[in-house]
């Protein structure tokens, strides 16, 4: 019988890693409390590390993907909307 891959949400990952970073308890006993590898517990403090600088970066970066999706999504609801009204005359609509 296999066991089955336990799947850890992101705020579960932040809760751990910044206990980790705090180092008020050992990982090997983080890793007891919360029933999580040692090194995994290493692991999600490394990424949480190195992605904090993203926390602090401008929204510029995001607003560039955000603008882009937007043209996307736009082009697409164009093309929906010229299929619908042709789709309408075809009809008789």
């Amino acid at each position: 019988m296999k066991k089955e891959r336990r799947k850890f949400s992101a705020g579960f990952k932040a809760k751990v890693a910044i206990e980790a970073i705090k180092e008020q308890q050992t990982v090997h006993e983080l890793a007891a409390k919360y029933e999580v590898h040692a090194t995994q517990i290493n692991a999600w403090k490394r990424d949480f590390l190195n992605n904090a600088e993203s926390v602090f970066s401008k929204d510029q970066d995001r607003s560039k993907d955000d603008s882009q999706e937007k043209k996307e999504l736009y082009s697409k609801i164009g093309e929906l909307q010229i299929q619908v009204d042709f789709l309408k005359k075809v009809l008789g609509k």
